[in-house]
């Protein structure tokens, strides 16, 4: 098990790319390819994005960014596009993407980090607190949530 973060591995950054857009495809394909090539040399930590890889296949990415298209841009940085492949689920294989983003924002200087989500139940698990709701630009209201790093 392997968790890759495409700034400490930009060689890793096409397939990536292609993985995000792969799993998280009811978003614009130039989305993840215009902001992961452009964070590999970014003079701020953020954004991170990671890819969990077992036996040489990805099987789960992450991000850690300072906006997830939400209302709250008071609150940062945010985990998004958590995803792992349906045939890898109920291992803990989300947990440790999780664990990587707490660790590297608490590295980065920052107490808390957020997320949002229509899921109830998945992240409480894993010491996450709803704190309110959000709006986003497409007219949609999802369920904020944080933890204290």
């Amino acid at each position: 098990m392997n968790i890759i973060s495409v700034r400490e591995q930009p060689q890793y950054a096409e397939r990536i790319i292609a993985y995000l857009q792969k799993s998280w495809n009811e978003i614009s394909p130039i989305i993840y390819n215009d902001c992961v090539s452009h964070c590999i040399d970014a003079a701020n930590p953020l954004p991170q994005w990671y890819v969990l890889e077992k036996e040489e296949e990805f099987i789960g990415c992450a991000g850690l960014i300072t906006n997830d298209f939400i209302s709250r841009m008071d609150l940062y940085p945010w985990l998004c596009a958590l995803f792992i492949e349906e045939s890898q689920r109920g291992n803990g294989y989300g947990q440790m993407l999780i664990e990587k983003a707490k660790e590297d924002a608490k590295r980065f200087g920052f107490a808390n980090m957020y997320l949002c989500t229509d899921h109830i139940g998945y992240y409480e698990k894993y010491g996450f607190q709803y704190i309110g709701d959000g709006y986003h630009p497409w007219e949609e209201q999802s369920r904020i949530y944080e933890i204290i790093l």
